[in-house]
Order: C-alpha cells, then structure tokens, then sequence
C-alpha cells in the first residue's frame, strides 16, 4: 500500500501554493514588501515594514514622482536537514516600486528605519501644495 499525503479538504490555496513552489516560488526570487503611503499638507510619507533587513542594504531612489525601494535579506542561519514542514519566512531580494500621489522633491527626501519598519518622507514640490487665491472685488 502505498502513502498517500494528507491534503485538507478546505485549502483554497495549496494550488496556487504548488505552483508558486513549482516556478521558482518567492522565498527563490525574492517578495514584494507592503507599503503604506499617505500624505500631509507638506510631504508624502511611505512606510514599509521590513523587519530583520540591515537598512545599508536597502537602496531607495526617487525619479519622475515614482519611488524605488529594492534590497536583499538572506537567511544566516541554515538547517542541514532541508525537509521543511512549511517554510514562510521571506528571504532573497526585494523591489518594489509606486508612483506617488502628488510631485515631490526626491533630492530632499528623508528615511528612518526603527522597529522593523522603514518610514521615508518626501516633501511635496511647491507647485503641488495647495495655493489660497484671494479675491479681489472692484
């Protein structure tokens, strides 16, 4: 008799997880990390949680009102016997890039890492800060 794996009956995602591990899967090519981007009255804010990543090994750029964040993170410690039950934790390189919802000045962009989570703030140029126009009546 031979074995049969175990497969629950109500996994909507073993498929695409098996084609995910067929192709390469994301801990081989790397992930796309989450952003939040929100912005103020002076500046656009993005925040990315990217915890265990060194940030020196983080690059950010910005061009044309479209921010780049790319980097890599390797697992440094390896278990000998490969025979993962499930393997989740994301390691490899990262890019991920978004436009912006007003035009910014990159050159005087800002980025702080604490707690994991990767905060860049971006001022807005002064042609995308709202203007108040007086009237004037005759």
């Amino acid at each position: 008799m031979s074995m049969v794996k175990w497969r629950p009956m109500l996994d909507p995602f073993s498929d695409f997880d098996k084609f995910f591990e067929e192709w390469g899967g994301p801990s081989q090519q790397g992930f796309v990390p989450a952003l939040d981007v929100y912005q103020d009255k002076d500046s656009v804010i993005v925040e990315t949680p990217l915890p265990g990543i060194d940030p020196e090994k983080v690059n950010i750029s910005v061009e044309n009102d479209v921010l780049t964040i790319e980097g890599t993170t390797k697992k440094e410690s390896e278990v000998d016997d490969k025979n993962y039950y499930r393997k989740e934790v994301r390691t490899g390189s990262f890019h991920r890039a978004v436009s912006l919802p007003a035009s910014v000045s990159g050159e005087n962009a800002s980025a702080d890492y604490q707690n994991g989570v990767l905060k860049i703030t971006i001022p807005k140029e002064e042609r995308a800060k709202p203007k108040q126009i007086k009237i004037s009546a005759n």
